[in-house]
């Protein structure tokens, strides 16, 4: 399910708690991964703690130049779905000159809202669909500067496919 990505590239994931990022990043090299849940959590011992994400978003950006310089892969598994948040990840990958890839969650409200719900760390349910709403198109992923987009569902159904 997972496509290969070009080397020297950072991919993004994009969608709302729930939505199968981390599962989806899970099947990646655990080098490649940079989380801001899981830096909140080494700063607050709780990943739920959102008083920790200004430490946890220096963590990553540290993480993210040191790959993007030496011309590894990076993941970065976050909701990503603040177009501010996207335009500052595209910037570090155009001044490090490398490929710049989006996977698209896009998988309806409900079922992002029941994974979530089966979560060990429940997203509360008003966060979930804000995040969702705010969801990006594939078309406005590529005006941003994506080289590359890829839609979730797409990737799922090929794997079924394949099975």
């Amino acid at each position: 399910m997972n496509p290969t990505l070009p080397a020297s590239s950072m991919c993004v994931l994009v969608g709302p708690p729930g939505s199968g990022k981390s599962t989806f990043a899970a099947h990646y090299p655990d080098t490649w991964r940079v989380s801001l849940d899981f830096y909140r959590g080494l700063a607050t011992d709780s990943e739920a703690d959102q008083s920790g994400t200004p430490v946890a978003a220096e963590i990553q950006a540290l993480l993210l130049d040191a790959r993007l310089a030496r011309g590894l892969n990076v993941l970065i598994d976050s909701t990503n779905v603040f177009a501010h948040i996207r335009a500052g990840l595209i910037a570090r990958a155009r001044y490090w000159q490398r490929p710049a890839v989006a996977v698209l969650f896009d998988v309806p409200l409900a079922t992002a809202e029941a994974q979530n719900a089966g979560r060990d760390r429940v997203v509360p349910v008003d966060v979930v669909r804000e995040h969702h709403q705010l969801m990006p198109g594939a078309a406005q992923l590529h005006q941003e500067g994506f080289a590359t987009v890829h839609l979730f569902s797409e990737l799922a159904a090929m794997s079924a496919a394949l099975r």
